[in-house]
């Protein structure tokens, strides 16, 4: 069974059988040959350009960014299964982490759009998708109030939405012990889905998200997506959004609370849940999330 992408203020939900079914059928819709598509040695941040790695020579340019528990490594289960004939890739981690890790900055949305916008001139796109997973959900969001004319669309992976993520004292505090304590991180990631996996799955997710990032950039971002709103630069924009959500995440993240939130700010919003993920459905299921943004970004292709 092929899935597909719901129309405007739409919700496709897809159970285990037809995630599976969608699985076995990629082969046949010519994902399965992509895994040797070309890629680009990383590249560290240098000369003001954000670190990152190029994958695929396609026609289509595509910006990836990554969540606050997380740098590149969260996006490396989707490699294998993206169209590099079709797209390019551009993978950028954000000040403080992976291959940007000795970059500093103030962390700000206004800078990481900054930032993503120099990488793309850099290569030459004028105009791109943007995909961006829970903090940097919110970033892609920016790039629509920051530079319209540049995005075709954009891909909200378990979002932020443009009027942040509100938090009180109790939960700003629960949030800066996520960055020092492994178990409030634990903690964290069985409430967004984790606890479904075990133990194992726990202790490797940590182990991302501690590798991932400076101190210093986590709690810059985390000032960021609790403190900034920019939900009037947005409203009304046409811009194609689709949000990718995860069945078992937190109800902010659920497809009522990004409806509301999402909604009233993009009329041409589609939603597609995966049934079988939390807030990590690029780790979660991988070929589903790599299928669903590009069946996404190939209906919304326009002229360079």
């Amino acid at each position: 069974m092929k899935t597909h992408i719901a129309p405007p203020n739409t919700t496709t939900s897809l159970s285990r059988r037809e995630l599976l079914s969608s699985m076995a059928a990629l082969p046949f819709l010519g994902y399965a040959a992509s895994g040797s598509a070309a890629q680009d040695d990383p590249q560290t941040s240098d000369a003001g350009l954000l670190g990152h790695r190029r994958i695929g020579t396609g026609p289509e340019p595509v910006l990836v960014m990554h969540e606050w528990l997380g740098d590149h490594a969260n996006w490396e289960p989707v490699w294998p299964y993206l169209d590099g004939g079709r797209y390019t890739y551009v993978f950028a981690d954000l000040r403080g982490y992976g291959w940007s890790k000795n970059q500093r900055g103030v962390y700000s949305a206004d800078e990481a759009v900054a930032d993503g916008l120099r990488l793309m001139d850099h290569y030459g796109y004028p105009r791109f998708h943007m995909v961006g997973h829970s903090m940097s959900g919110m970033i892609a969001q920016k790039f629509i109030a920051a530079a319209p004319s540049r995005i075709k669309s954009v891909v909200a992976i378990c979002p932020v939405p443009a009027t942040g993520f509100k938090a009180d004292d109790k939960v700003m505090s629960a949030l800066q012990s996520v960055i020092e304590n492994d178990e409030a991180a634990k903690k964290a990631l069985i409430a967004r889905g984790g606890g479904r996996y075990g133990d194992a799955w726990l202790n490797f997710k940590l182990g991302l998200a501690r590798r991932a990032a400076s101190k210093e950039a986590m709690y810059g971002y985390l000032k960021m997506f609790t403190g900034t709103d920019f939900a009037t630069q947005v409203r009304g924009t046409p811009i194609p959004v689709l949000a990718i959500l995860g069945r078992h995440d937190i109800p902010f993240y659920q497809e009522d609370s990004v409806r509301k939130n999402f909604a009233p700010l993009y009329p041409n919003l589609s939603i597609v849940v995966c049934e079988e993920a939390g807030h990590y459905p690029m780790l979660e299921a991988p070929v589903f999330v790599a299928g669903n943004i590009e069946k996404f970004i190939a209906s919304h292709r326009s002229a360079a």
